[in-house]
């Protein structure tokens, strides 16, 4: 029991404060009743009266008006007959959870033969749109204020005109101000003056927003005005030759892409072909080992996790594959290159059956970790973050050989072999041993590839005969056993062939870059970077 007067005196005071906030203000009920009113007429009234009581709705300062306008665009608006008031569904099942539309007090479940849809065609849904963007830019969200912008850019609406001027003069965010200005450019270009329309139209130049395209096309090709015409054709030049500029650079970024793709799967073959001058034919088939490495790691890891389990675990598997290539076959084969072409492309048969006997003949399918899934915006181009990764990972593959063959005892080793195999064996390099861990490494990187390759094809036993030829025509337009020449011509290549298939299709890009590097040869046997030693130049 409260004895005490000051504590009773309190707890009185806070019933009380609780109770008036309980009850709606005056205000803030002739609203309701209002909104109430209006959600009445609007079940029974036909679609151009709704646009009107759109337009009523829409003026109320409401707190609810957003919610109850965005339900009717979405069909989820309900009228309830036996308790004459207007609901929101909230989900779209048999028996439906419903809210008060005025209120948003949650009123149970109810059954749709219970209620009546209070219906809404594209033109009104469209009215909503613009409605709902002219509320959104009084939000103090900026996520919504660029929302609201964007929806009136993508449905420019005369009516909301002052009300995007009014915000352009107290908008803080610089971003959202330039969006404010366009949108306020492109209604201006539906202006009655014509000095207004061309001042419009060279502010608009130059945009890359597909919205504003149409109309600028319209302006050029039926505006009365000869200025407005000449202006807008103007700014229309602006805009395509931004647009061009954005083309080339998307073909340049997935050239760079296709360049790191090739630079993964001829790395390992340069570092083979220039130590050892062993063609090898089932370079691609350890390729394929390394993706189906990454298929079965998959299999037993999470998804996001299972990339960089599988990096290494590819590299050793193909390691091992290549180690026992070079030890069972290559070995007794040394200085009979056309035999070693005919004997590898015999493993490389062998590899590819015991894939289809394991694993089937179909294809598998990586999945893509969600931190490579998407796209990132760099300025206003796009680019797949997936094709992103694999240009930075390809970076870093050659960077890591680089500094293998650089600063260890083996890569000092693989350079003596490279440049005077002879000169090597008698400074006391095992030339043999050096052979088949050289092979091994080679063939690890091949491996490497294989994972990046996962990422952007199919899974499957012929995947490394795509890339095979490819691979060759890198290290020899390179030179053989040169890492940067194979570098300059991996990404040289790939940008080529982009640069050519708009014009000329894939096929015959490949056959104009082929018969490139066959008149390159010819002046240039030895590749864009020879190799340096007696041995070479014998």
């Amino acid at each position: 029991m409260l004895t005490c007067p000051l504590v009773r005196a309190g707890f009185l005071t806070l019933v009380f404060a609780m109770a008036l906030l309980a009850v709606p203000t005056p205000a803030r009920a002739a609203d309701d009743a209002v909104a109430r009113a209006l959600l009445a007429q609007l079940r029974e009234a036909d679609f151009s009266d709704k646009a009107r009581l759109v337009e009523q709705l829409a003026a109320l300062e409401h707190p609810r008006i957003a919610t109850i306008l965005k339900a009717l665009a979405d069909s989820r608006l309900y009228y309830q007959e036996a308790e004459n008031r207007a609901v929101i569904g909230l989900d779209d099942a048999p028996t439906i959870a419903i809210e008060d539309a005025v209120g948003g007090a949650a009123l149970g479940q109810a059954g749709k033969r219970d209620l009546e849809k209070i219906t809404a065609n594209n033109r009104l849904r469209n009215l909503i749109e613009n409605r709902l963007a002219s509320l959104g830019l009084a939000s103090a969200d900026p996520g919504q204020r660029r929302a609201a912008v964007q929806a009136f850019l993508k449905n420019p609406d005369p009516a909301g005109t002052e009300r995007l001027r009014a915000r352009l003069a107290v908008e803080p965010d610089a971003g959202i101000k330039a969006l404010l200005a366009l949108a306020l450019a492109l209604a201006d270009l539906a202006s009655p003056e014509a000095a207004a329309r061309a001042q419009a139209a060279t502010a608009l130049g130059g945009r890359l927003q597909p919205e504003l395209r149409g109309p600028l096309s319209r302006a050029a090709a039926e505006d009365p005005d000869p200025a407005v015409r000449e202006a807008a054709r103007t700014a229309l030049t602006r805009t395509e030759f931004r647009l061009q500029l954005l083309g080339w650079a998307e073909t340049l970024f997935f050239g760079l892409s296709l360049g790191s793709v090739l630079i993964l799967a001829a790395i390992g073959l340069a570092v083979t072909f220039g130590v050892m001058g062993v063609i090898n034919m089932a370079h691609g088939e350890l390729m394929m080992l390394g993706a189906y490495t990454t298929w079965l790691t998959q299999q037993w890891l999470p998804v996001n996790w299972s990339l960089p389990v599988a990096v290494p675990l590819a590299f050793l598997v193909a390691a091992l594959a290549g180690i026992a290539i070079e030890r069972g076959v290559i070995r007794f084969l040394y200085g009979r290159p056309l035999e070693t072409l005919l004997a590898t492309f015999g493993v490389s048969l062998i590899l590819q059956q015991a894939v289809r006997s394991i694993f089937s003949p179909l294809n598998r399918s990586v999945a893509t970790p969600d931190w490579m899934s998407g796209t990132i915006a760099l300025g206003p181009l796009e680019v797949t973050l997936n094709r992103l990764i694999i240009i930075g990972f390809c970076i870093a593959v050659f960077a890591l050989l680089w500094l293998a063959l650089q600063r260890t005892r083996l890569g000092l080793e693989v350079r003596a072999v490279t440049q005077n195999r002879a000169m090597a064996q008698a400074m006391g390099v095992r030339s043999a041993r050096v052979d088949a861990l050289t092979f091994g490494l080679g063939s690890g990187i091949a491996g490497v590839a294989g994972v990046a390759l996962s990422q952007l094809t199919n899974v499957g036993p012929n995947l490394g005969q795509s890339y095979i030829v490819d691979s060759f025509m890198v290290v020899v337009f390179g030179g053989v056993g040169n890492l940067w020449g194979t570098l300059v011509a991996g990404l040289s290549l790939g940008v080529a062939n982009k640069l050519l298939e708009p014009w000329s299709g894939a096929v015959l890009a490949k056959i104009l870059v082929l018969v490139f590097l066959v008149l390159f040869i010819q002046k240039r046997p030895r590749g864009l970077f020879p190799q340096r030693g007696r041995a070479a130049e014998a």
